[in-house]
Order: structure tokens, then sequence, then C-alpha cells
């Protein structure tokens, strides 16, 4: 017989075993690892990347939804920021008015396209990749798309290239920053980068959930440790207000103040 929330209040004896099980409730959410979450997580993700999402997500640009098919093809799933995340990324630098950006990690120029393709026709973009191979594809989709003359394309280590532009007296110039590179790496790019972000400019640093290996205590490899570590002093850094998105991989959107 079920109890009444009445009947509970006013029984004068203590609730027994037997008692307990007649009432207790099996858990909505039952516990599981941390590679069940992975693989659900993935599934989630599957099924966010279906036609008519993505359809959605590269329909306000007409321009860049012409070429994110082919690009799409040429990138690995893991190695790219998804359809939603690009939309998000181009989002927040028309919103800033941004006309100066940097990006840490190129890749094949997925992410990089997005932004650049809503600068004004004055705008900057540094796109900081290590890779040869990578820039060769990123540099004929920025041609492409009509978006070279934007573009400052560096092929040096990010680390190299941002303390550059840091002597060449570029701090606090830039409106808006992206990384998405060595993991191990985030913090440092993380300093240089506040450097050379304006006052209320944005840094959007990828990979914040890193497959949800993050929330495990029992997985330590350097990669997740580094950004389990930079989510942690992010989260008490003074400098800068952020907030966590849960898409994809997952994104800090960090403003400084």
């Amino acid at each position: 017989m079920a109890l009444s929330a009445a009947t509970l209040l006013i029984c004068p004896a203590p609730l027994t075993t037997c008692c307990f099980h007649s009432i207790q409730r099996k858990p909505r959410f039952p516990l599981t690892s941390s590679s069940s979450i992975e693989r659900r997580a993935s599934k989630v993700d599957h099924q966010l990347q279906t036609q008519p999402v993505r359809t959605t997500t590269t329909e306000t640009n007409k321009f860049y939804g012409s070429f994110e098919k082919r690009l799409r093809l040429c990138e690995e799933v893991k190695c790219r920021v998804s359809p939603d995340q690009a939309q998000l990324l181009a989002l927040l630098v028309q919103i800033l008015g941004a006309e100066r950006c940097i990006e840490v990690g190129v890749y094949t120029g997925y992410s990089s396209l997005a932004v650049a393709l809503v600068l004004p026709e004055s705008g900057r973009l540094v796109a900081c990749e290590r890779d040869a191979n990578s820039l060769e594809i990123a540099r004929k989709y920025y041609k492409l798309a009509g978006v070279s003359h934007k573009m400052d394309v560096r092929h040096e280590l990010a680390v190299d290239a941002l303390n550059s532009l840091i002597l060449n007296g570029e701090a606090c110039s830039y409106d808006f920053a992206f990384i998405d590179a060595e993991k191990r790496m985030y913090k440092e790019y993380f300093e240089l980068l506040l450097q050379l972000v304006r006052v209320g400019g944005i840094i959007v640093v990828d990979n914040v959930l890193w497959h949800g290996k993050v929330a495990d205590p029992l997985v330590d490899d350097p990669k997740t440790v580094s950004i389990r570590n930079f989510n942690k002093s992010i989260m008490a850094d003074r400098r800068v207000s952020i907030s966590m998105v849960p898409i994809r991989d997952g994104m800090t959107i960090c403003r400084k103040r």
C-alpha cells in the first residue's frame, strides 16, 4: 500500500527497513561510468548533427553554407568545431562588433572561416597553426570564400606568434580570441591572450569538458589533468567573467574585466 505524505508525517514509529523498501523509488538516472557517459554523449552529439540542425546553423549565412559541406568532409569530426559552435563564434564576433581577432589552432579553417566571414572588410584575423598541411587546406577555403585579405596566417607555434604580437605593441588591441589547440598549453595561451585582448573583449576556449573525462577523478592523463586544472584556475580568476556552455565538447566564454 502506498503511504501518503500525511501518513509519513504522523507515523509514530520509525521507518523500518521493510517500510523503507515499500516507499523508495528507483533512481531516475542510474550511476554510470565515465565511458558510458561518453558513449551516451556521443550518441546525442550525433543526433544533433542531423540535417535539420545542420541546415539551421548554416542557413544564417548562405555563403558559408555553400562551403560548409565540402570543408566538413575534409576534416576529422573530433578535430573541428561543430556547426552550432561555429555559428556561436560568429555571433559573438558580431555582437562585439569585433574587427581584430585571434585564433589559436586553425586546423583546416572551419571555425576561422566562420569568424572571417562576419568580420568587416577592414577586419583582421590572426590565425596560428603549426601544421603546414592543414594550413594549405585552410588557405584554399579562405581564397574560395573571398576572405584571404582578412587573414594573417602564422605558421609557427602559437606561443611564439602571440609573443611576437605583444612585442610588436599590440597588447589590448584585439576584440576576440578562440583557443582550440594543444590542451597542455591552454594556460599559457590564455595568459598571453589576456594581454592581447582589450577590456570587454572575449576569449573562447574549446574542449573544456574533454569528452567528460574532466569529471572523472580516475582519469589522470596529461591532457585531462591540464584541462581540469585550467577549468579550476579560470573559475577563480578575477580578471574575467566566465560562462561554460555545454555544446559539443564544451566551450568556456570569458569576458575580460
